[in-house]
Order: C-alpha cells, then structure tokens, then sequence
C-alpha cells in the first residue's frame, strides 16, 4: 500500500494542513518555514519519533498526523479489513496528548442504525433487546450473547442487505486493530536518513547498524546451511558440557577439568564466614555471534582503508547503497514469507518508504542528478520516496506534482505546503513549447526556490536589471530573475508560477520602435495582452519597458549582434546615468 494523502493538525509550525502524495515527494523551501516539520510529522506517525510538549504548536493541548493509504495488497486487506472502504483505501490517525500519551485510530465505514454500530453493541446485546432486531435469524437460538456473536450478526446483516444501508465514514473510538500501540513496522518499513549521519555507525557488523541487520543474514543463513557450520556448533556445545560442574541431566561431570574446580574451592574457602558456594557455569556461544565479532569493513576505491578516512561523498553515497540493499533483502524475505504462509494471519506491510534529507550534501552537481534519478528509480520499485532539499538538481518539471513548496508568511498562519497535481500545460502545444525554453536553461528550476521570480524576455534583460539593482544597492539575493527565452514563452512561465502560488513580477518591451510597421506594432500588442491576461494580481504584476531594454538605458545606436555584451559594455562606461523612470521601474520590480 501507499501513502494518498497526509493530514496534519498542531504538529510544531504547522496547524493545519493537507499533503497529496505522489511515490515521489520533493519539500523545498526556505530556511526555518517547516520542511524538516513536515517529514518529522510522517516519522511519529510511523513510530520512529516520540512526541514531546515543545511538538504542540501554541497552546494547543492535543495534535495528530492522518494518513490515508490506497493500493492495499491482498494481505494487506485483510490484517485491515475493518478499516478498508469500497475504494480499497484506509485512514489512520495518531494522536498525542499533552499528558504524554497517544493513541491510533482508524476510519470506518459505519452504518447509520445504532443497532449496526460496534461502538453501541453493549446497549442491544441482551437477549430481549436483540431478539426484537433484523439481527435475529444470525443470533445463537439460546443463552447470553456475546460481543463476538453479536459482532458476527452485524457483520452477516451488513452482507446481506449492503445495498440498502446507508454508511458514514467516521473516526472510531476504539483503538485501532484494537490494540493499545501498534507495532512498528505495521504499516510498512520506513527508512531516515537524515542530513548528517555517520557512516561508520551504519557500516559496524556488530548491533542494529543496516550493515549489521545484512551481514547477520547472511552468517545466519550461512550457519543454517553449512555442515562445516553446523559441525562447529556442536564441537563448541559438546566443550561446553566438559566444562560444567554437572551434566545436563543433573548428575555430577566426572570430566570436568580440575583447574575449574579448584578455582571453585579457592573463592569458597575466601567466603566460608558467608557460608556461599561458588559454581562457575559456561553458555555455549552462538557461532554467528563470533563471527560478528570478529568482523571487520573496510573500504577500497585504490586505497584501502576504513570508511571514515573516506570523503563525506562516499560515505554518504555508501549509506544510500545500504539502505537500498536493505530495502531489496526485506522485499526479498516477505516474498518468501507469502509463499511460506498458508494462512490468511495478521501481517505487517510489504511497504517501503524512504525519507531523505537534504541528500545533496557532499555532492557535486553532476552527481547530484545522478542521484536524482536515482531515487526516481526507487520511486518506481514499490516504494514511496520522500526528500527535503535545498538544490535545484532535484527539481524537474517531469515531476512537478512531486513539488511541495512549504511556506511560513506568519506564526498565526503557520506552515503552509503549496502544491499542484493537476497538469499544469491542458493544451499539449504549449507544453512542448515550455519543454523546449526549459530544456535550454535548466537552472530556471531555481524559480521554485524564489522569495520572487522576476520574468524576462531574454538574455540582455537577464544580465543588465540585476545588474542596475546592485549598483543601486538593492539586489536581492531571494529574488531569482528567469530568461524565459522569448516574449511570448513569458505567459507559460506565468502558468507556472500562478498554480504554485509563487510571487513573480514580468518585465517585457511594448514593442513599438521607430520604423516597426502596424503588423508588427500589433503583434507586440497581442503578445502583450496574452502576458496581461495571465497575471493573478494577488501574485504579480507587469513592469513595460519603452520599448526595449536597450530605448531606457538610452543607447541610440542600432545594437545588432551581441546585444547583452554591447549593453553590458554602454552600462559600465563612466558617462551613464540610469534615467529616473527607469530607475524607478528597476526599484520596484526589486521591492516585494
């Protein structure tokens, strides 16, 4: 099964909201506005963090995360089937009080009659009551009824006359499963990895490390098989037996070496004034353990050496690679389990979530694309994928309802998570057409990170504005300013920006220079209004330039070739003065 959607309500930054998840799932954002909140939020809901008084936002004295999952498998629709709707879906929520408890509750569809409400079977369940119900024909003939017969009847009612019941979906109140905690790994196997982790922690063979939980797999399955293995087991037990005082019906070990023994008597004769007896007794050692022990990793990409003498890239890309071969080894063995398995008993999940953050830390560029990709494909292998990021290597367009954008304007609003997954491009031409302008500069994915995204036209705009802005002390870091290649790809990037609910102004040239005749004048006036038409006002707005960028930096010669050098070249010489109109126009379009 996978995560639909997730509901969250007075987890630290956040008051309210909802998340609709895709098998990728991309946060960004702005320092300190509640990314790591949001992921935070999914790891108590999974029981991998407990909840704290300073996890409850503002005075609220109870918070909770609901997540619906959809896809159920068959086992799985049957350890949940209570809470399984007709659309095979369910809706658990986890709440936690201030007291320091917390509960899990699942949704049910529950029929309207009083009489078919589990919660109510207590007020119908006496025989003179139930015996006057529709349950009748599916109670037992005689004595008093039990919660589970009675719970049967309503069950055998429902079958019987589903199409003639109306339902409610609601909250139980019982727990859920009817369990008091719900056991880890209930709903899948979820994996964190958070920004900073040691590697060599998770590569140690001894413990709970993913290497270890690998590598004892392997020695176990190694020991169940092999009869040099098995040999060994029972040489060290039969050892074992030599050493103890007595054997293991009771009776006195005339073997036992007499070193043992004397030890023994030497600490008895120091504790005679106790009156205590000392007798030594030997465990057998598990095999498997010694071998753990004794193990050692150690890394070789030329040099060998352990992997704390590696860079923080290689360490951090050997953490992805056992946790991805941890995933495969547990896929693996539940496979096995079904095969195995020949009744219909309550199990846990086959699913598998990864949670990343920040995962382009020590990574150049170019490999953090490649990881991109890589996570897309583990995305696609029955897992959901879950990355909090600060680079635009792990934004592409291809996936842009996998884009939450998570904002904090204010303490009273709290985070908010803006999404969009719906297509954004209905008409397949100007997809294409935004495809292309993107695929030429694919650093525009910086816009999703924008405090503001200033539009352009084209190159000498993207160069000379900034440009101005810093001479005139007002650039702005949070600001990215986007060449969308043309005046009429400008509406396309407007689409975009109004579905994220980004704020963007569009800087572009009304187009009626000296010597333009009146189709080319009129042109320019349709390709203004289509960008005039696109702006949501409660987003952006326009800023006209008279009537290109090169007319308001005041150069009168005919540029040709080569405009944005020429332009750069006439800004920096000492006899320019910006004009006050256009200075004004530069000020606003930097102003939030």
């Amino acid at each position: 099964m996978k995560i639909n959607n997730i509901r969250i309500s007075n987890w630290r930054s956040i008051i309210s909201e909802k998340i609709y998840f895709q098998d990728l799932m991309i946060f960004i954002g702005q320092n300190n506005h509640g990314k790591s909140n949001v992921l935070s939020s999914i790891l108590f809901f999974f029981g991998e963090i407990t909840n704290h008084n300073l996890d409850f936002n503002g005075e609220a004295e109870e918070l909770w995360v609901e997540v619906e999952f959809i896809d159920l498998s068959e086992s799985e629709g049957i350890t949940f089937k209570k809470y399984v709707s007709a659309d095979n879906k369910i809706k658990v929520r986890k709440t936690a009080y201030k007291n320091g408890s917390f509960i899990y509750n699942g949704y049910i569809e529950e029929a309207e009659e009083d009489w078919l409400k589990e919660s109510k079977i207590s007020d119908f369940k006496k025989r003179e009551i139930a015996e006057t119900l529709p349950l009748e024909p599916f109670l037992p003939d005689k004595g008093a009824i039990t919660i589970d017969q009675f719970k049967f009847a309503q069950s055998e009612f429902i079958k019987a006359n589903l199409e003639n019941l109306n339902f409610n979906y609601i909250l139980e109140e019982n727990n859920f499963l009817g369990l008091k905690n719900v056991a880890k790994g209930s709903f899948g196997d979820l994996f964190f990895i958070p920004s900073i982790k040691n590697a060599s922690d998770e590569l140690n063979p001894k413990g709970s490390s993913l290497f270890g939980q690998l590598y004892s797999r392997v020695i176990s399955k190694i020991s169940e098989h092999n009869p040099q293995f098995k040999e060994a087991k029972e040489k060290i037990i039969e050892l074992t037996k030599i050493l103890n005082k007595n054997n293991l019906d009771g009776e006195l070990n005339v073997n036992r070496p007499e070193d043992l023994t004397s030890l023994e008597n030497l600490l008895d004769n120091e504790l005679t004034s106790w009156n205590t007896k000392i007798d030594i007794q030997i465990t057998a050692p598990n095999v498997d353990d010694i071998f753990r022990v004794g193990a050692n990793v150690s890394v070789d990409d030329g040099i060998k050496t352990d992997i704390t003498r590696k860079g923080h890239g290689l360490q951090r890309a050997l953490i992805f690679a056992l946790i991805k071969a941890w995933s495969k080894v547990l896929k693996q063995e539940r496979e096995e389990d079904d095969l195995d398995s020949e009744t219909s008993s309550r199990k846990s999940s086959k699913s598998t979530y990864f949670i990343f953050e920040e995962p382009e830390l020590f990574l150049h560029p170019q490999a953090q694309k490649e990881l991109f990709f890589s996570l897309v494909n583990l995305s696609k292998d029955e897992s959901q994928v879950i990355l909090c990021t600060h680079s635009s290597s792990f934004i592409d367009l291809g996936f842009h309802k996998s884009i939450c954008i998570v904002k904090k304007d204010s303490i009273e609003t709290g985070t908010k998570v803006l999404q969009y997954v719906n297509d954004i491009f209905e008409d397949l031409e100007e997809k294409k057409k935004f495809n292309l302008s993107y695929w030429i500069n694919p650093e525009r994915s910086e816009l999703f990170f924008a405090k503001k995204v200033i539009l352009v036209e084209g190159q000498t705009d993207r160069t000379i504005i900034p440009m101005l802005a810093q001479s005139l002390d007002i650039f702005r870091y949070d600001f990215t300013i986007i060449d969308c290649g043309s005046k009429n790809n400008i509406p396309l990037y407007v689409n975009l920006l109004n579905k994220f609910r980004i704020k963007y102004c569009a800087v572009y040239d009304k187009d009626h220079q000296v010597g333009k005749d009146r189709n080319g004048i009129a042109s320019g006036d349709r390709d203004s209004k289509s960008i005039e038409d696109m702006i949501d006002h409660t987003l952006g707005k326009t800023f006209i330039l008279e009537n290109d960028i090169e007319e308001e930096l005041g150069m009168t010669e005919k540029v040709g070739s080569g405009k944005a050098y020429k332009a750069i070249s006439f800004v920096a010489g000492e006899s320019f003065i910006i004009k006050e109109q256009f200075k004004q126009k530069i000020i606003e379009i930097y102003s939030e």
